[in-house]
Parts: C-alpha cells; sequence; structure tokens
C-alpha cells in the first residue's frame, strides 16, 4: 500500500502486510449540514488516487465503543463530494451505514440483529455511479445502495474511520485491494 496517504493521520496508526491498525481519533467525523447543521471534515482518511472505473474491498473489525463510531471505505472527490459506507455504533447497535454527500448528507442504515465481529465491504465505481454491498461472512454479498456519485475521473478511495461523539477507537483492515477492469 506505498501509494497510500493520509487525510487527516491520526496520531496512531501501524501497517503491516495487507493490515492496517488505526486508533480512530477523538470528536472525529465527516459530514455535511444536513439535519445537525455541521459540517466536520476531520475523520481519518488512508487513500490512494484512482482514475476510472474500479472494485475496491476490505474486510473491517472495529471496538465500537462510543456513539456514531464508524469505520469502513470512502470515495472522495472532495469536501462536498463523498461515499462512505462501513459499520456507524448508534445506541448500542451496529448498523451497516452508507453516506452519499453532494453538498448535503444523507445517509441509510441496516441494523444487524447482533453484533458482527467483522464486516466485508466492496463497492464497485462506474462511470458516476457507485454500488455499495456488504457481507456479513466473506462470501455472500448483498447491495446496500446505489447512487449517483460525481463524474470526476480520478477520485481519492481508502479507509475511513471516526469517532464523533467519543474518545476514539481500534480499527483493523484487512485485505484492503483495488482492482480496475
Amino acid at each position: 500500500m506505498t501509494q497510500m496517504q493520509w487525510y487527516n493521520e491520526p496520531s496512531t496508526w501501524n501497517e503491516q502486510a495487507e493490515v492496517v491498525y488505526v486508533n480512530a481519533e477523538a470528536k472525529t467525523d465527516f459530514w455535511q449540514k444536513t439535519h445537525y447543521n455541521f459540517m466536520p471534515d476531520n475523520g481519518n482518511f488512508y487513500y490512494q488516487e484512482v482514475k476510472g472505473n474500479f472494485t475496491v474491498e476490505v474486510k473491517v473489525i472495529g471496538q465500537y465503543q462510543a456513539l456514531y463510531d464508524q469505520a469502513g471505505l470512502m470515495i472522495r472527490e472532495n469536501e462536498i463530494t463523498w461515499l462512505k459506507c462501513g459499520i456507524e455504533y448508534v445506541e448500542g447497535v451496529q448498523n451497516v451505514s452508507a453516506v452519499v454527500t453532494r453538498d448535503y448528507s444523507d445517509w441509510s442504515v441496516v441494523p444487524l440483529s447482533k453484533p458482527q465481529v467483522a464486516l466485508w465491504l466492496r463497492v464497485q465505481r462506474r462511470s458516476e455511479t457507485v454500488e455499495v454491498q456488504y457481507s456479513l461472512d466473506g462470501e455472500n454479498y448483498q447491495m446496500l445502495r446505489l447512487a449517483y456519485l460525481t463524474h470526476a475521473e480520478t477520485v481519492q478511495v481508502g479507509l475511513m474511520c471516526a469517532s464523533p461523539q467519543g474518545e476514539g477507537f481500534l480499527v483493523t483492515f484487512e485485505g484492503f485491494k483495488i482492482t480496475q477492469p
């Protein structure tokens, strides 16, 4: 993952082979305006630039503790055009979550009936469209979201975590890979 760089680098992180360990920083988030009327852009994002169509995949293991603790994938053009998806911890429940932001953030969730040790994510970009899929076992994927994102040819693609109301938490990303047709 030598091509990768940080946007809001956390104070504690480590990379070994195909595993990235991150201690998500406290009081961090990505959001734009909707409902809460705030615009934080200080979450941790480890990314590389990708041109054209691609598929990105990762396995996420998080020690979620505080309201809105989150970890997963992000595709980003800039601070007002991006997608983040993964687990978001809300009132003691892990939710598979996707936020699409084009000036304003929207948020969709699927509450999980029981806490998961790991969540597998796959996002496919085809032109301006992104499709978010998730799996609880690494084999059987379900679609969570299909959305318009951007016409920009090049976007930033990578690992995202944030702890908006907490003091941070440990997250492990395994098997991160980007493939292109």
